[in-house]
């Protein structure tokens, strides 16, 4: 991955450096004032004076999920600095998911953003976008998958290598027991976190699935695991909304284990640094939907691919609470 992510670097620097010439050209302030129109979105002039593209994204997303709305955060301010339109849509579940890629391809758009939680459901409508000529790049989930489709790169982080991080953060610090809660069966990506982990923890995992879209229901579950087997000291989450359920389930349970997630949000951040919960696993949503925008971009204005065949990683990144007041605004602002 050392080329891939000398790309990147080198890619941003140029993009900086373009951006940063359109920030002082439109601001006589300069300084502050550029910093703010940075930080405020996806308003403004684009940064570039290149063809007017449409992109469009399609993710697995269910309705009010907070990971997303940072990875579209991301994506539509790149699309604003590169004068792209932006498209966004999802459904977590994986046909009307498919369903919505084909109206993509039928709106002709210029470039293609899909996640592959399932990507058996997946395989058909993005190899057809492939044959009729649309760049694809996939994002956070099918990293294995992506190349056989004929994506261009995936932009994400490696789901067995984040797990294996958890795995030997749990070492550290001393657990021997521990439960990884799956929200969302079939998610391959899910499954791949959970036997990473169980890979280089030392002492022993089981999984513990539960149904994502009933937090009552999943509070429960977790708690009924505590209660029964008071040896676990650890339960992993895997995504940031199901850490604070997790939470209430071990007071609720009276269980001393320690709660711990894959995912950061402004909540999780709180959590860490109030230390509820003991480490978070960052894998930069944002930086997933900004660099997916940016990459099509740069194939459609200079046929760059990145990545050389491999995922372009964005984590894993262990985050503490020590590392969490540095982090805090970020949150806050939606970007982290």
């Amino acid at each position: 991955m050392a080329r891939a992510g000398t790309g990147i670097r080198a890619a941003g620097a140029v993009l900086a450096m373009v951006f940063a010439a359109a920030l002082t050209g439109c601001s006589s302030t300069g300084g502050k004032g550029a910093e703010e129109q940075a930080s405020d979105g996806a308003g403004g002039r684009p940064a570039v004076d290149t063809p007017r593209y449409t992109f469009a994204m399609v993710t697995h997303s269910g309705d009010g999920d907070s990971f997303w709305d940072i990875v579209k955060r991301g994506a539509e301010q790149a699309a604003a600095k590169d004068n792209v339109k932006f498209l966004y849509s999802q459904n977590d579940q994986a046909q009307e998911q498919a369903e919505l890629v084909q109206t993509a391809i039928d709106q002709k758009v210029d470039g293609l953003i899909v996640s592959l939680a399932k990507p058996a459901a997946m395989k058909d409508v993005v190899s057809k976008a492939v044959k009729a000529g649309i760049p694809v790049i996939t994002v956070n989930s099918g990293s294995e998958e992506s190349k056989k489709l004929g994506a261009l790169s995936h932009i994400g982080q490696d789901e067995t290598i984040a797990g294996e991080a958890v795995g030997q953060e749990l070492d550290k610090r001393g657990r021997k027991k521990a439960i990884c809660v799956l929200h969302e069966q079939g998610n391959v990506g899910h499954e791949q976190r959970c036997d990473g982990a169980r890979k280089t923890f030392g002492g022993s995992m089981k999984n513990l699935y539960v149904e994502g879209t009933n937090m009552p229901d999943v509070q429960a579950a977790i708690e009924a695991k505590l209660q029964a087997d008071r040896d676990i000291d650890a339960v992993v989450t895997l995504g940031a909304p199901f850490a604070a359920t997790a939470v209430k389930a071990k007071e609720q349970a009276g269980s001393k284990a320690e709660i711990d997630t894959f995912d950061l949000n402004a909540k999780v951040a709180s959590a860490l640094r109030d230390g509820d919960l003991g480490f978070a696993v960052d894998q930069q949503p944002y930086l997933q939907g900004y660099e997916a925008v940016d990459l099509l971009w740069l194939h459609k204005y200079n046929a760059d691919v990145l990545g050389g065949g491999r995922p372009v990683l964005t984590g894993p990144q262990v985050v503490t609470g020590k590392d969490a007041g540095a982090l805090q605004k970020y949150a806050e602002r939606g970007t982290r």
